[in-house]
């Protein structure tokens, strides 16, 4: 399966969020307004309205953190960082299996990803299943760690069994659409780079980066 999981989010970063969304009272509301036709029916959570102070301010700070950390930019190649938003899973709560919409009001969803808010052991379920052809893997990370993995999996989330399960969730609009072509990339980056770090600059390494470039030139959009 083509994913990536990191931490993102340094613990003081994570204190800010989680304590800005507590102060949130109001702007919850019910997560089937932003989803289309099919995963509305299946989808049953809360999410903090995209139209409020602290929704655009958190926002803003999460694509900062996603466009600063050099693995992330290498693994999705970002055009377009879209639709973030936070949501809220109360016990009883639970989201379908579904797929997300190619194309939304913000841009194409090559990539989606969910940063994990709620430390693992404070609620019970609540784990993000990825289907990948006959197998299935399922993600419960530590708060501040992200999973972004391409749009066209099913994917879901489990039941939350008591607790509270916040999760923010975007999507990303990548300069290659081919998941194949981003993997060859990434490995061919993450190669040069670990050649650069063990041996410094070479005429054969300057080879390296010329094809890379050039390679991400002809196969981006």
């Amino acid at each position: 399966m083509n994913y990536l999981t990191h931490q993102l989010l340094n613990a003081e970063e994570i204190n800010l969020i989680n304590k800005k969304l507590v102060q949130e009272i109001k702007e919850w509301e019910d997560g089937k307004n932003t989803a289309g036709s099919h995963a509305s029916k299946v989808k049953n959570n809360l999410q903090l309205s995209r139209k409020s102070h602290t929704s655009k301010e958190l926002s803003l700070l999460i694509k900062k953190k996603i466009l600063n950390d050099d693995l992330i930019k290498s693994f999705t190649l970002p055009k377009h960082i879209h639709g973030i938003m936070f949501t809220k899973s109360l016990t009883g709560m639970c989201y379908g299996s579904h797929i997300d919409n190619a194309y939304m009001s913000s841009g194409r969803a090559d990539l989606s990803f969910t940063i994990f808010l709620s430390e693992k052991n404070q609620y019970a379920g609540g784990e993000l299943l990825i289907e990948n052809l006959n197998s299935e893997s399922k993600f419960k990370l530590h708060r501040g760690e992200i999973i972004i993995y391409p749009s066209t999996y099913l994917h879901s989330v489990k039941e939350v069994l008591n607790g509270e399960r916040i999760v923010c969730v975007g999507w990303i609009e990548s300069y290659v659409k081919s998941i194949e072509i981003r993997e060859y990339l990434f490995d061919l980056d993450a190669g040069a780079r670990s050649l650069l770090a063990k041996h410094g600059r070479s005429d054969e390494l300057d080879l390296i980066f010329k094809s890379y470039s050039n390679l991400l030139r002809v196969m981006g959009d």
